[in-house]
């Protein structure tokens, strides 16, 4: 007996100095002792400074990170997401000091935006770190008497050229001199190449990292962990900076010249590095200082039995999210700081392209700066966090453009998910749900000529997905989706159940349609579960709309006939259409 779908609704209301090998994948196996439970997953965003307001590079940012935890949450991961601001150093003094403002209630003020755009783009965050919290300052003192103990840190004169802009010093070899990019008008100046920022020459006494004593060892950690620093492109500019060689890092400033940040332990004449300060924010989310935190030597920090209790149940992280601007501090400065406290480094730092718009480089003076917060309200939260993470940049920069944006809304949320779901649940053509589970059953063992073509795409879909998502390609794996969809979508209008369902008097034609519906939503409930991470909001509701249990909707339902086990009324309200509304 067929059970139409609407009257079924009505009727029920990864090494430490030079250890082994790492991930190959986000979601890859390991070959190293891990120091934490085995499902605990973490996952960073870099904290944002706070001397502007929020744009669409950050929006990507925190959406990207926020895609790969909900992922781990499908895969059935034990996750963590952070977030945070950065709030110290000599570009903050100094904005504060412009704005006439209070040092920390100017942070404060911006560090709420960016409070507010994590909570605007539904992201899953657990923990929310500003460096000004006493907490991360005791910390940052703990991780810094560390390093002294273990004589990684000595006290000398350091020169160089210095970008207030990116608080970080320059070789003579990283900067040119060319003219003002900002004022023609001005006289030529130095600038740092990889930044583009003005930069000015710096003599003073200050504390030194022994950065210079790790090169070998990022070396092979790097060519023994070939995904450590993804995507390839980034890697090779890794390789290169290490194979090239670098002095020691400074790693403080003298308070006279730096009051905003954190005493250097023991010398209240010195303020802490802000880049040092920062990354440290990654273990003060976990509890570090923990409390068992005796100290290892770098050689046995992955191997002692003793150090697998007294590590974080999330540390260290597995995924760390960050633009390619900052690959240098994340790739190099931080697992190099990690191995001299005797931690392991990351298990893979993602590193993602920036955005133009229109083609054109976004800056505020050409006043093409996207602000998310707009976006959002006019596009919707899901529809725009799905073309942000679908023409998003890894390797290359993504383009960000409003046409392009009505494209993806009208062409692939409209034309192909949302038309193929509302074409097949229509009351006149009442899709039997609750009979799916026995056409699925019966194509896996008699599988038609017509439906082999669609049945031959959608049984390996999810691996294929699968695949691109573990590199943290989402939107390569999204296009996979999408081509199902649009496969799915001529299927229907070649076998036309609205034909079919005018001969119902026949057996075999009412056996027919009801083949051809289960086709096309169990396209739709693929697409939808796999694409729970990207678009969490409107494939919640498109789920409830085909009656798919909230129990069979994890990564391992996301399978050829692996669903339709428990059937549910629909949650829903309104039809499929009202999804994506038509935008004004």
């Amino acid at each position: 007996m067929y059970a139409c779908l609407h009257s079924f609704h009505r009727a029920s209301a990864r090494l430490a100095a030079a250890g082994p090998a790492g991930p190959r994948r986000l979601f890859g196996s390991s070959k190293q002792k891990r120091t934490k439970d085995a499902n605990s997953y973490y996952v960073t965003q870099p904290i944002f400074y706070v001397n502007s307001v929020p744009h669409i590079g950050h929006f990507y940012t925190i959406v990207l990170a926020d895609t790969i935890k909900r992922y781990a949450d499908l895969l059935g991961k034990n996750t963590k997401l952070s977030a945070g601001t950065d709030e110290h150093g000599l570009k903050i003094q100094q904005a504060a000091e412009k704005a006439g403002e209070d040092t920390l209630a100017f942070c404060t003020r911006y560090s709420d935006r960016f409070r507010d755009l994590a909570a605007a783009s539904n992201a899953s965050v657990t923990d929310f770190i500003r460096t000004s919290n006493p907490k991360h300052h005791r910390a940052v003192a703990h991780f810094w008497k560390r390093l002294v103990e273990r004589g990684y840190i000595y006290k000398g004169k350091h020169e160089g050229w210095y970008a207030v802009s990116d608080e970080a010093f320059y070789t003579e070899s990283q900067t040119e001199e060319r003219a003002d990019p900002t004022d023609p008008t001005k006289p030529p100046g130095r600038f740092a190449i990889e930044s583009g920022q003005p930069v000015e020459w710096v003599s003073e006494e200050n504390y030194k990292f022994r950065l210079s004593a790790f090169k070998d060892k990022l070396v092979e950690w790097l060519e023994t962990n070939p995904d450590a620093v993804y995507p390839e492109i980034r890697r090779n500019e890794v390789l290169g900076w290490l194979r090239s060689g670098f002095d020691d890092l400074s790693v403080s400033r003298p308070r006279s010249r730096l009051k905003w940040g954190i005493p250097v332990p023991g010398d209240p004449d010195h303020t802490i590095y802000v880049w040092v300060d920062a990354l440290v924010n990654y273990a003060t989310v976990c509890g570090y200082p923990w409390p068992e935190d005796t100290g290892a030597s770098v050689s046995d920090s992955s191997t002692s039995s003793s150090n697998n209790h007294r590590m974080s149940e999330f540390f260290p992280p597995d995924v760390q999210v960050v633009g390619k601007d900052i690959v240098r501090f994340h790739a190099v400065y931080w697992p190099a700081l990690l191995m001299a406290a005797g931690l392991p480094p990351p298990k893979r730092i993602l590193a993602h392209a920036h955005w133009t718009m229109s083609s054109q480089k976004m800056s505020k003076s050409k006043g093409n700066v996207v602000d998310p917060f707009e976006a959002i309200a006019t596009y919707g939260l899901d529809p725009i966090r799905y073309f942000i993470i679908r023409n998003g940049g890894i390797s290359d920069d993504g383009d960000y453009s409003p046409e392009e944006v009505l494209v993806r809304y009208k062409k692939d949320l409209v034309g192909q998910l949302a038309n193929l779901a509302s074409r097949c649940v229509s009351k006149s053509l009442c899709p039997d749900i609750e009979g799916f589970r026995r056409i699925a059953e019966r194509q896996q063992s008699q599988l038609g000529i017509r439906d082999a073509p669609l049945y031959n795409l959608l049984d390996g879909l999810s691996e294929r997905t699968k695949a691109k998502f573990d590199q943290g390609e989402f939107g390569r794996g999204m296009w996979i989706i999408f081509d199902a969809l649009a496969t799915a979508n001529k299927y229907i209008s070649n076998n036309q159940p609205w034909v079919l369902v005018k001969q119902t008097n026949d057996p075999e034609s009412k056996s027919r349609l009801q083949t051809v519906l289960f086709y096309a939503l169990e396209t739709v409930r693929l697409a939808a579960i796999m694409l729970q991470p990207v678009m969490p909001q409107k494939t919640e509701l498109l789920l409830d709309h085909i009656s798919v249990s909230r129990t069979e909707r994890s990564w391992k339902h996301a399978r050829f006939g692996a669903g339709w086990q428990t059937i549910e009324p629909s949650r829903a309200s309104g039809s499929i259409s009202t999804l994506f509304p038509k935008l004004k």
